[in-house]
């Protein structure tokens, strides 16, 4: 029976699958892949710079960013979560509705079948070989023609819908899956949290007494000092090459389009053109059968001597225009399909148009709450003067961006620690340093106020803190004339 046949399930057990969320996050990781790649790279070089190889705080690092890491890792998770659980009610919500639906149109086929049952089932033939009267016939024909019709319509929306319940299911199911699956990674996260920060402790007890005496060393402070700089300039080179290829790849595609436009006018003009020859040829082709028509009739007319009511002329060609939207009879090439945008790749491009960070001088807000501890220009001891600010806060508390841009930078850097890095465009760059997590990553666009991290002490530090600098055109410059601290 129709009926029946549209209402079966298809209730086949689903095998363990990747759900929609790992196979983006897998994307979403392999396009980090190759700028991860050239930050790693950059790295590696100022290293091989350096004369000082053996740091105390080196030891720290694998621990440090693990920790960065495990700490990001559960605030993403937490905000998938939330943003699942929002989907899966809006998928409940959905079903319900979706449930209801199907109810009312399998409750208006049921009695259209059985009205019809009742009614006799009477089909077209059998009304027209009755003998009754033709009007009635006919207005019995229509009345079951009206129907059909909605009998049909009924049909394809109660097939429509029962679709719809299947991909909802299918919907909901993929929602669960995801939410077990942040569940299962979240409990990974916390223990690898508690673990890491174990193991840095028992580093931080063994190292303590090397760590004290390699902050008070002169020359570990100027490399440093001096890895940031370098560290800043390479970036700043990178940051122009891809502006560099960004521009390149937009001159590219603007050609492409313009080629692509260029080559679809030559086309419809080429159609245009042929349809206007077959309209032309269609006249003159009719215009020659009437004036064979014509002199046919003469002919006859002279025969004959007397005049023979003339056969009245076939309508004219009707010439549709020339744009008319009807396809031609003769084959056409059709047009190649626009290729798919790509996804936006993650890029060390500024987020901020150039000039709008030197807009905000004596107005921007500071990243973290917190007493200073050391400011710009200030002597570090016997060591050379401090190029940034040391705000001391406790562990855990939110960093915040000072304005908009681009993370051109995420990573534990020696003397430094769990260091992030944001470019706001016009040459101008925020440092924040020794954080406990690092909660943005590389090529990630963030707005002012954003959260980006986390305080700590991270890099051997004594003191919880954020070490805060800004720099323009690679050099740093007093804070307090910008930052409202």
């Amino acid at each position: 029976m129709l009926c029946a046949a549209l209402l079966l399930s298809s209730g086949a057990a689903q095998g363990a699958k990747p759900t929609e969320r790992s196979k983006q996050k897998a994307a979403a990781e392999a396009q980090r892949a190759g700028l991860q790649q050239k930050l790693t790279a950059l790295k590696r070089d100022i290293s091989r710079t350096e004369s000082a190889k053996d740091d105390a705080a080196d030891t720290l690092a694998e621990s440090e960013e693990a920790i960065s890491n495990a700490n990001r890792a559960l605030r993403d998770l937490a905000q998938e979560q939330s943003e699942t659980g929002v989907k899966l009610n809006a998928l409940g919500q959905e079903h319900q509705q979706l449930t209801a639906t199907v109810g009312k149109q399998k409750t208006q086929l049921s009695k259209l079948l059985r009205e019809q049952y009742v009614a006799g089932n009477e089909d077209r033939i059998k009304l027209l070989l009755s003998g009754d009267n033709p009007n009635r016939i006919n207005r019995d024909l229509q009345l079951m023609a009206y129907v059909s019709q909605a009998q049909a319509r009924l049909l394809d929306a109660l097939r429509a819908n029962l679709l719809a319940v299947e991909k909802n299911q299918a919907d909901v199911q993929n929602a669960k899956d995801e939410l077990e699956e942040i569940a299962q990674e979240e409990r990974d996260q916390k223990a690898l949290l508690v673990q890491e920060k174990a193991r840095r402790a028992a580093l931080l007890t063994s190292l303590s007494q090397r760590l004290v005496a390699q902050r008070k060393e002169v020359g570990n402070v100027e490399r440093d000092e001096q890895r940031m700089g370098n560290l800043v300039d390479k970036l700043a080179k990178l940051i122009e090459e891809q502006a560099a290829a960004a521009a390149a790849e937009k001159k590219r595609q603007q050609l492409l389009a313009e080629q692509r436009a260029a080559a679809k006018a030559a086309a419809d003009a080429k159609i245009a053109a042929e349809k206007r020859e077959r309209l032309l040829a269609a006249r003159a082709k009719a215009a020659q059968a009437q004036a064979e028509r014509e002199r046919l009739a003469k002919e006859q007319q002279n025969k004959s001597g007397k005049i023979k009511p003339q056969t009245p002329p076939p309508p004219p060609v009707k010439l549709e225009p020339i744009d008319d939207d009807e396809p031609p009879q003769v084959a056409k090439v059709a047009p190649k399909p626009e290729p798919k945008p790509e996804p936006e790749r993650p890029s060390l491009g500024p987020a901020a148009p150039a000039g709008a960070f030197a807009s905000l001088k004596g107005q921007l807000r500071a990243p973290v709450a917190g007493k200073i501890a050391a400011r710009f220009g200030s002597k570090r001891g016997d060591g050379p003067s401090w190029k940034g600010v040391f705000i001391r806060t406790g562990e855990g508390s939110e960093i915040h961006a000072i304005a908009g841009g681009r993370v051109v930078f995420s990573d534990w850097l020696r003397g430094f620690g769990n260091l992030i890095i944001v470019d706001h465009g016009g040459q101008y760059m925020s440092i924040y340093g020794n954080n406990q997590s690092l909660l943005k990553r590389v090529g990630d666009a963030v707005k002012g106020g954003d959260a980006i991290a986390s305080a700590g002490n991270s890099g051997g530090n004594e003191e919880s803190g954020l070490y805060f600098e800004l720099r323009h055109q690679g050099r740093a410059f007093d804070p307090a004339t910008w930052v409202k601290f």
